[in-house]
């Protein structure tokens, strides 16, 4: 006996009534109905995996391309300069988490040649910086170890240079915002940088606004006798927070200790909110369509009549005739449920293909570099994700259930047999 045969009768039913009727228009009618219910859940729940993943490869590429500059962790006195750097280097070495760290002097300036750029100025050194960023393996033309001492260097985004329509070994104008006093009055401070690298970061936002000086060179045009702060790397970047609180608690002095999602709260705060928008408006998809069993379940109540009445003659309980409807209800949410997860993780796997597939098909882009952070489209899918995606989906087609079910429970026998 197979073990189909050894199911509860309930479940039988509830079986049968899933498939298709062949044994009038009516039946026919009923199962495309159901089919449609099928087809809604699985595309809402598909749409809802890929829109997730698509959102969450977005915002970890992103976050990469940001932390490839950016430090995990940046320390640094409130009164301008931090003397004695080293010796906060070894205090923030005690915590285990801290695997690099340097100094460094950061400002705003001006750029000058045919036109005026506005950048962050950032003071480095070079053997220092490597343990902290990834500037140097991101070179596209030069060598960041040029930012030598006293050879007023400069090191910039590929496309801050390009706006600027510099070349290696073209000089370029820094002002500062601090004046000074000349005959001629108030004037900003200046000097002049030669072009010795461009590196490209694939973040547009740095590579159209950063660039890299020496560090005694930038401690010079601040008029500072020591670097601003520290830049520190942690093993595991999601843990800065934590981190920065520890560190702020064991260093001593009157420190500044700020981590990078700080520095950037405001776009991960949109991110999220954008998220969890994109969730609740999917999520509406998913309830159409597993609402749409409501309609479904209640005409195959309406046509299923004569059956339950028999069945109710035959002994079954108002109990067991829910759970007859509330079991075809749940196969067809689950169905669906399956088919959507599956088709949403086959193509969340595969957008990298899938998307420069259509762009060339259609001979567009639809990430232009100029005008967001990347220009490919990522994908990040998140297995708790589609757990909850699914078990979203399920819950919302048992609930469709309930209403259509409890009717068929209230069927009477003889009302629905007198004209059989």
């Amino acid at each position: 006996m197979s073990i189909i045969h050894k199911l509860p009768y309930e479940w039988l039913v509830g079986l049968r009534y899933t498939r298709a009727g062949k044994r009038s228009g009516r039946n026919s009618f009923i199962s495309f109905i159901s089919l449609i219910s099928v087809a809604g859940i699985g595309l809402g729940v598909a749409a809802l995996i890929v829109v997730l993943s698509v959102m969450n490869g977005f915002q970890k590429e992103v976050t990469d391309r940001m932390l490839s500059v950016l430090a995990h962790i940046e320390v640094f006195d409130p009164r301008g300069a931090l003397p004695n750097w080293q010796t906060s280097v070894q205090d923030a070495f005690r915590n285990p988490a801290v695997k690099g760290a340097a100094p460094f002097v950061e400002t705003q300036g001006m750029l000058v040649r045919d036109v005026m750029r506005p950048a962050i100025i950032r003071g480095v050194i070079p053997s220092e910086e490597t343990k902290v960023s990834d500037v140097a393996k991101q070179m596209k033309a030069g060598s960041f170890d040029d930012l030598k001492p006293g050879s007023f260097n400069i090191v910039m985004g590929y496309a801050l240079a390009r706006a600027l329509n510099l070349s290696m070994g073209d000089k370029v104008t820094m002002l500062l915002a601090q004046a000074q006093t000349t005959p001629a009055g108030m004037l900003p401070r200046t000097r002049t940088f030669t072009l010795v690298g461009i590196f490209e970061a694939g973040h547009y936002e740095f590579d159209s606004g950063l660039a890299f000086i020496s560090l005694e060179d930038a401690e010079k045009m601040e008029r500072l006798d020591a670097p601003s702060g520290l830049r520190l790397r942690i093993a595991d970047m999601h843990q800065a927070p934590q981190v920065a609180q520890e560190l702020k608690a064991s260093m001593p002095g009157d420190l500044v200790v700020r981590d990078w999602s700080q520095q950037n709260a405001t776009w991960f705060a949109a991110v999220q909110t954008e998220k969890k928008m994109m969730f609740i408006i999917l999520t509406l998809i998913i309830a159409v369509a597993a609402f749409n069993l409501v309609s479904t379940l209640v005409m195959t109540v309406t046509d299923k009549q004569a059956d339950i009445a028999i069945l109710r003659t035959l002994g079954s309980s108002p109990r067991s005739i829910m759970k007859i409807f509330m079991i075809q209800g749940a196969l067809v949410g689950l169905m669906g449920t399956a088919i959507g997860v599956g088709f949403g993780v086959l193509v969340a796997l595969n957008v990298d293909v899938i998307v420069p597939f259509i762009e060339h098909l259609l001979g567009v882009q639809f990430l232009s570099k100029d005008i967001y952070f990347i220009s490919t489209v990522p994908s990040d899918l998140r297995w708790p994700d589609v757990a909850k995606i699914g078990g979203l989906a399920v819950i919302l087609a048992f609930v469709a259930t309930l209403y259509p079910s409890f009717a068929a429970s209230r069927v009477k026998p003889a009302e629905a047999l007198r004209y059989e």
